[in-house]
């Protein structure tokens, strides 16, 4: 047997908790103190009654005794884990023993209560142990929304921007036309091209990087076209070139612009021929690649400045895909730093699960001149040293609030003053309600917050729903 009973007001945000406890004036007790909390309390007064409600439906959390007739509080522990993982279980004991609380531990339980307890402390527990199954269940609504990115190859976003990117991913990778990727520093052009060859015909072939940057004109000759034995000081046998090692396969060829003139000639010309001709060798050797290229120049300006040749220009710039700057995107900060917290827990070891809103609302509102190579980097930080469960603003660099390096707010915004921490978390919500037309579970991904927290949010700054969007929201 069982009932529910709930608090003044529960609406859709409220919180489900099955409570079971076979004494009668306990139990009483307790469900009351919980309802009046706000939450929906369900009861059972026994193990057997417990098990069958877990069968039948999901909790955000399970309040249990653990001495009961029939199936005990261990049971129903196991039963609520297997049903659902992310559900929450907290032990009530009269047995207080070193064993029997290690037991319960051990088997999952979020931790155990020994009577006689008092009531309030265990309102604060709840609400702790809630908190915690909405954070479960907000990584496991973010890794759904990444899931449908994640083909792109680490590729992360949901914006309008990222969307045209992959889809002209999609609609390039199978044709076999020289692509031009343009964006700042950080941006992800190799992540982009190793995209397009993977969903290309050449997949099987190699991907075959070079940073044209990093290379003076004699090593990049020598690396892009090879040499033969002896056509050097040094050269003692005969190397292929990266066009030979290639073929079959994509070229990438990251920043294109650092070319000297003369590299350019030669280049244009392998482009031209399809075919390579080795430092000191005479025969032509026939060449099977897709050349990506890539740059964070202006190519057209460099080109109207007679730093790079037009002729070049044009063979490279058959397909041009952009690339926004991470300011551009800040819609895809919370996608991303979710990505890649869940990267860094795993690789450090760390119980890292999510951020707090706050320290999202710093990440969202800053500019990133490194774009999503420096987002990386703070995350990866702030993981490594981070003991607790969820990123805070102490965890991030100190001085990342007082940073700016873009203008990106209107020019007559009085920029004089610096936003405090609640003026920036208020935008956020705003935006992000605004961006999702106010569903509130739409703003709650892209916060990288649950419902709960983003009710209390609304709640908390006075944000004004539009007419009959409120009802709309509570029915998601």
């Amino acid at each position: 047997m069982g009932n529910k009973t709930g608090g003044m007001r529960a609406d859709a945000s409220a919180s489900r908790i099955l409570l079971v406890e076979d004494e009668d004036v306990t139990r009483e007790n307790l469900a009351s103190v919980l309802a009046r909390a706000g939450h929906v309390v369900e009861t059972a007064s026994d193990g057997a009654a417990a098990l069958s409600r877990i069968a039948e439906a999901e909790y955000d959390l399970v309040v249990t005794d653990l001495k009961m007739p029939g199936a005990d509080g261990l049971a129903v522990l196991s039963a609520a884990r297997k049903a659902h993982p992310e559900t929450e279980v907290i032990i009530l004991t009269g047995y207080a023993t070193v064993e029997t609380a290690l037991s319960a531990l051990k088997s999952g339980a979020y931790d155990y209560v020994t009577k006689p307890f008092n009531l309030d402390e265990v309102r604060v527990l709840v609400q702790r142990a809630l908190e915690k199954t909405a954070l479960k269940r907000e990584n496991r609504r973010l890794r759904g929304e990444l899931a449908q990115w994640t083909e792109w190859e680490g590729l992360i976003g949901a914006s309008p921007a990222m969307r045209e990117v992959f889809s002209l991913i999609d609609r390039v990778a199978e044709t076999d036309a020289t692509i031009l990727l343009t964006g700042e520093t950080g941006t992800g052009k190799e992540l982009v091209a190793r995209a397009i060859h993977k969903r290309s015909a050449r997949r099987e072939g190699p991907f075959v990087p070079v940073n044209c940057g990093a290379l003076s004109e004699e090593l990049l000759a020598n690396e892009l076209f090879g040499h033969e034995k002896d056509a050097f000081t040094g050269a003692t046998s005969m190397k292929p070139g990266l066009f030979e090692t290639a073929s079959g396969g994509t070229l990438f060829l990251d920043e294109v612009s650092e070319m000297t003139p003369r590299m350019q000639i030669k280049f244009l010309r392998v482009l031209q021929e399809k075919a390579v001709y080795r430092v000191g060798g005479t025969r032509s050797i026939p060449t099977d690649v897709r050349v990506v290229s890539a740059t964070n120049r202006d190519l057209g300006r460099a080109v109207a400045n007679r730093l790079f040749r037009a002729d070049l220009y044009y063979r490279l710039n058959v397909i041009r895909i952009h690339l926004p700057p991470l300011c551009d995107r800040r819609t895809d900060v919370p996608l991303l730093v979710a990505h890649f917290i869940g990267k860094y827990a795993r690789a450090f070891g760390r119980k890292v699960e999510g951020i707090e809103a706050d320290a999202m609302a710093l990440l969202i509102e800053y500019d990133f001149p490194g774009n999503v190579r420096e987002l990386e980097n703070i995350v990866e930080r702030a993981v490594a040293l981070e003991r607790g469960e969820r990123l805070t603003v102490a965890s991030l660099p100190p001085d990342l609030a007082s940073l700016k390096v873009r203008t990106h707010r209107p020019a007559e915004k009085d920029l004089s003053r610096r936003k405090t921490l609640e003026e920036m978390e208020r935008d956020a919500v705003e935006q992000a309600l605004a961006e999702t037309s106010f569903r509130r579970n739409a703003a709650a991904i892209l916060l990288g917050i649950d419902r709960t927290t983003l009710w209390r949010k609304i709640k908390k700054y006075g944000i004004a729903m539009p007419e009959g969007v409120e009802e709309a929201a509570s029915e998601e």
